[in-house]
């Protein structure tokens, strides 16, 4: 039996994570136990459901509740669904809800960069992506174009922040990804290093005098790449671009000088991709 609560009290603190919590505060990056994250929409509460999330709360506009919600509904048990009408839940959460659904659920625990690397032959770094739009953007184009996982630096926006899932439509939970490094400095240190232990030829995304092509027949015949995207304005570090082994740009006309990383990285995904 649903687990279906009316909301009476916008100041109760079982809806302090939908109204009142920052996403940073959901995080709680350093204390993974603590971690929250939102999902909306009910793909993409599915799919984090598929990969496994653990579902404490969910947050449904009443019409859906028989409707839209309701094979989610009956998925995750006897979690408290808390609902109301339209209105009121953009009023108690500052946004119209995708689909009339959210669902809180526990941070999952990332995994070791050697461990998702292990059997991958292609992976992206996205190096102080911090935009959550591109980096939802990202990951909807690694899972759809076969890379194998995603690795990100520190400075990066976290891809459990809610307009990061929202972007990917749900396809983080979809991709192997966790972070590079705990501090920044580890990913300027060692980052590279770390991927060439680990078996990869590095391609930095960047427009340099000794850039090769994206559809160089070089990069396809390397049996283990990693892929490496800048930040939005102003791309990756020179430290990064010197050290990879391969500095790459994708042609551009009509004067264009360059793509937004996220469309950036659709294209070298696809090109770059293993055959």
């Amino acid at each position: 039996m649903p687990n279906i609560i009316e909301i009476t009290d916008f100041s109760a603190p079982e809806l302090d994570i939908y109204a009142r919590y920052t996403e940073v505060q959901l995080l709680s990056r350093h204390y993974p136990e603590k971690g929250l994250f939102i999902a909306e929409s009910p793909l993409v509460i599915e799919r984090a459901l598929n990969a496994g999330c653990v579902p404490i709360s969910c947050l449904v506009e009443k019409k859906h509740l028989d409707t839209q919600a309701k094979g989610i509904i009956e998925r995750v048990g006897d979690v408290p669904i808390y609902t109301a009408e339209f209105n009121v839940l953009t009023e108690l959460t500052g946004y119209p809800l995708t689909r009339g659904m959210l669902c809180a659920m526990r941070r999952p625990i990332l995994p070791s960069v050697e461990e998702i690397c292990k059997n991958a032959r292609r992976i992206a770094v996205l190096e102080n992506v911090m935009n959550p739009t591109n980096v939802g953007a990202i990951m909807r184009s690694a899972a759809a174009l076969n890379i194998d996982a995603v690795l990100l630096t520190p400075a990066c926006s976290n891809p459990l922040y809610r307009r990061a899932i929202r972007v990917s439509m749900g396809t983080v939970f979809q991709i192997p990804w966790t972070f590079i490094g705990d501090k920044s400095m580890d990913w300027t240190v060692q980052g590279i290093k770390q991927l060439h232990d680990l078996g990869f030829k590095t391609a930095a995304l960047a427009l340099s005098d000794n850039s090769v092509s994206v559809d160089d027949k070089k990069l396809n015949s390397e049996e283990k790449l990693a892929i490496i995207l800048g930040t939005e304005g102003d791309g990756l570090a020179d430290s990064t671009i010197a050290d990879c082994d391969y500095t790459v740009k994708i042609p551009m006309y009509h004067g264009v000088d360059s793509l937004n990383v996220a469309a950036a990285s659709a294209v070298a995904f696809w090109e770059l991709r293993a055959r």
